[in-house]
């Protein structure tokens, strides 16, 4: 069955000058890209991205207080609260921030189980924990740990869409229907 997904390249693998090489990892496993564009977006724009939503919040702000306690890290001392919808708010401004400081470059990718393939291609959303060959265990060092003493994102990148629906959501938010090519 052929899907999409969307990824982004954000503005830290911008920098590094590794969209061809990205590029060329998608279309060594098959992938076809559709669409892409180099962009610089607002808050605005990306505020749209990582939705404010309490369910968002919440997840973010839950896993957010699991590495402050695999590590070690006082919460309350380091951020001022315990609370996951709190905490969850604060990585969202810290994402807000860090996407939209410089250009991203967006895509999206079609093929069969394109995103579950992306997905394994993109690796863990820590780069300290990704593997060797994945795009974040080989273009980034950065850490959890790092991210949350410095009280910034992780600076992983690239983003993959989740599944189907995000990636669908993230499609039109994106890209206007007339940049999107079938070929």
């Amino acid at each position: 069955m052929t899907e999409f997904t969307v990824v982004i390249i954000k503005p830290d693998g911008i920098k590094k000058g590794i969209v061809g090489q990205v590029i060329e990892r998608f279309e060594r496993v098959g992938l076809k890209m559709i669409a892409s564009k180099l962009i610089w977006v607002d808050k605005t724009h990306v505020g749209k991205h990582y939705q404010d939503k309490d369910a968002y919040h919440q997840t973010v702000g839950e896993k957010t207080l699991e590495n402050y306690q695999k590590y070690g890290i006082d919460a309350k001392e380091n951020l001022g609260t315990t609370d996951p919808l709190e905490i969850g708010r604060m990585v969202r401004n810290w994402n807000m921030e860090f996407l939209s400081s410089g250009p991203v470059f967006a895509m999206v990718w079609e093929g069969p189980q394109a995103v579950l393939i992306v997905r394994k291609l993109v690796g863990n959303t820590f780069p300290s924990d990704a593997l060797p060959g994945t795009i974040r265990g080989d273009y980034s060092l950065d850490s959890a740990y790092e991210s949350n003493m410095e009280k910034r994102t992780t600076r992983n990148i690239i983003h993959a869409s989740g599944n189907r629906e995000e990636a669908e959501f993230e499609k039109k938010l994106w890209f206007k229907k007339e940049e999107i090519y079938k070929y």
